[in-house]
């Protein structure tokens, strides 16, 4: 499950969701030639993402703007590109930006403390993008996002509300988090819960000024404008059907 855009506009241009991206983008091209050598791949993710058993205080945020591949920095950029602008828009340009790096120290943090002996390298913008899907979340909870479903050969984006997917991400998260053991590397599935945790935390004060449930009630979870319909609709393109020619069984 994908989540590739939501019905939801923002009211200004989010300079500094797409300022993230590009220099996310920008960091992990600069050291992309490093993925042909494992030796010197792990020296540079060593000297500078986030090894708890050294605890070097610069990696806090350095570790938040390297990836350990392609996949990777894709998943974690698509999940910015699609909430970041609303919490962009509702928290001005500066209040994001503080936002997106206290909710990845935070994720830091939780991992930090869920292990402080491990000497795995932690990498990874998810930690502050999973802090954008928890304020996200309080805002907007009955938002509809399409989520593109992948089952083996079967495509289809269907509209879920933010609450069932970002809360199921989350219950995922935690549920991984408990049953994964912290030694020898993987997904740092405690810094996510911490980061989203940290979202929910940081959006509480503004969620409150808005009216807090009074602002739910108004808008019954939606948000308090307009939603895009993102419906495909019809175009004058021919529609070519594909004949079905009889022939044998294969095997």
């Amino acid at each position: 499950m994908f989540p590739i855009r939501d019905h939801n506009p923002s009211g200004r241009v989010p300079y500094v969701t797409w300022a993230l991206i590009a220099i996310n983008i920008a960091v992990f091209a600069s050291y992309w030639h490093l993925f042909s050598n494992d030796a010197a791949l792990a020296r540079f993710f060593y000297a500078w993402g986030l090894v708890p058993a050294i605890g070097a205080p610069e990696t806090f945020v350095t570790s938040m703007f390297l990836h350990g591949g392609l996949m990777h920095i894709a998943g974690n950029m698509l999940f910015l590109w699609v909430f970041g602008d609303n919490m962009e828009d509702a928290l001005g340009h500066g209040g994001f930006l503080g936002f997106y790096l206290v909710s990845g120290l935070a994720a830091a943090f939780a991992q930090y403390a869920a292990d402080p002996s491990s000497t795995v390298p932690m990498v990874g913008a998810s930690g502050a993008v999973a802090g954008v899907m928890g304020g996200y979340l309080l805002l907007y909870p009955r938002a509809q996002v399409d989520v593109l479903i992948i089952l083996v050969i079967i495509f289809r984006i269907i509209p879920i509300p933010a609450w069932l997917v970002l809360g199921a991400w989350f219950g995922i998260q935690i549920f991984q988090g408990s049953m994964t053991p912290l030694e020898g590397g993987g997904v740092a599935y405690w810094a996510h819960a911490g980061g989203f945790a940290a979202g929910v935390v940081l959006t509480l004060p503004f969620w409150l000024r808005l009216g807090g449930p009074a602002f739910w009630s108004r808008n019954l979870g939606h948000p308090p404008h307009p939603e895009t319909n993102a419906r495909l609709v019809r175009t004058d393109i021919p529609h070519v059907t594909r004949t079905r020619r009889r022939g044998p069984w294969t095997r």
